[in-house]
């Protein structure tokens, strides 16, 4: 090839690329995209992933027995960041972790002291919630190191290892009396050894065999259908736009709310066939169980409305469907990691889950976990579904208005 078709074929290939480069940097909406989301997704995903370790989780003690050495013991334990614990008075029955708002409960169990004095100590019983599926070992690991310590201090460990030496005969207490003060030390290491770590006994609600799938099923119905109704959705008025129909739209009878709701019907009509083929597979495949059918049909309707929604008025404000695309993909790339999907949404910082907040996804899980994992009242997802009902009426009642704005 002759350096003069080389640098002919240059030429060609330098004026498409500028082309393309003038194109993205007279899109000003593009531009600001670029330039702008790279750095704020790093920061919010970094903060939100810097750490992982479980702290400040709401968690009530209720102590029943009432002695001193219980009150060191509840002392003890609020010292540590892992839980952030209130005390109850004697409660009967078990703790409510929902209406409590809680995801562990500790019981101190009525005359624990005597027993421990004894030599028989009764377990502490401890209520976790398992609904996630990984926060629950978790949490249990740290409650047990914590009493770990706590049984290791000097005071405890004297009650603890006294019934060992109320055991021995009285040769044996002859015989220390000419035993070196070092021997002596080593003697009550070796009898320390020989108490048991207190073991709680531990019960694990509303999800006691902690099945991941049964955690992540909304996670997978969220995102299947936020994923095909955003970017489907958001192509709808760009591909008229961009075609030369939509002005042939406009100029009938028909109102701008009327054309909204034209377009979102139909992709209504597959996306609640996309959820009765997912929900079918989870339950007869996978085993997952789905609790109060009613109320999750309601919830799947105001989230698919609310995406729906969100995906038209993104389109309402696009000339072009790569416009379009590419503003769906931004929108729904911090919605992945940070809804709650995948992971407990209690592990992100506070303020990154300010930003959670915001989401129509982080609601759904939750309003849908709550109602078929944890079989809650309607109370405890009112909130989640007024702010799916809200996002509706305001993404399609929003693409309606910028439609009348920009294509009177």
């Amino acid at each position: 090839m002759s350096k003069m078709n080389i640098r002919s074929i240059w030429n060609a290939v330098a004026s498409v690329a500028l082309k393309e480069f003038l194109h993205v940097w007279r899109d000003k909406r593009i531009l600001a995209l670029i330039i702008i989301l790279p750095p704020f997704f790093t920061l919010l995903f970094g903060h939100a992933f810097e750490g992982t370790e479980l702290t400040g989780v709401p968690a009530v003690i209720v102590d029943r027995d009432g002695t001193e050495q219980s009150k060191k013991l509840v002392e003890h334990l609020g010292k540590k960041k892992t839980f952030a614990w209130t005390k109850l008075g004697d409660a009967s029955g078990d703790p409510d972790l929902l209406r409590l708002r809680a995801s562990a409960a500790l019981v101190i169990p009525k005359d624990w002291t005597s027993t421990l004095e004894a030599g028989t100590p009764v377990p502490l019983k401890l209520f976790l919630d398992g609904t996630d599926a990984t926060s629950a070992d978790e949490l249990e690991g740290r409650l047990r190191e914590m009493l770990g310590e706590f049984q290791g201090q000097d005071d405890v460990q004297e009650l603890t290892v006294k019934p060992l030496f109320e055991e021995l005969p009285p040769e044996v207490f002859d015989a220390l009396k000419a035993v070196t003060p070092e021997s002596r030390a080593k003697l009550k290491v070796e009898f320390q050894k020989l108490v048991k770590p207190w073991q709680p006994e531990t019960r694990i609600l509303y999800n006691p065999g902690l099945r991941f799938i049964d955690f992540v099923t909304p996670g997978i119905i969220g995102l299947i259908l936020q994923l095909l109704t955003v970017t489907l959705m958001a192509c709808t008025i760009a591909r008229e736009r961009e075609a030369g129909t939509l002005a042939q739209l406009i100029v009938t009878p028909l109102r701008r709310m009327e054309i909204v709701i034209g377009k979102v019907l139909p992709y209504l009509g597959i996306s609640l066939f996309l959820i009765g083929v997912t929900i079918g597979v989870a339950h007869f495949h996978f085993g997952v169980h789905f609790r109060q059918p009613f109320m999750l049909g309601i919830i799947c309707l105001l989230f698919l409305l609310c995406s729906l929604g969100s995906g038209l008025l993104i389109s309402a404000f696009c000339h072009t469907q790569t416009q379009a695309i590419q503003f769906a993909v931004f929108y729904l790339l911090p919605v992945f990691p940070l809804s709650g999907a995948f992971a407990p949404i209690e592990r992100l910082p506070a303020g990154v889950r300010l930003v959670s907040d915001v989401f129509p996804l982080t609601h759904f899980c939750e309003a849908f976990r709550m109602a078929s994992l944890r079989n809650a009242d309607f109370s405890f997802f009112a909130g989640d579904l007024l702010f799916l009902a809200v996002g509706a009426i305001v993404t399609c009642g929003g693409a309606a208005w910028i439609l009348n704005r920009t294509d009177a």
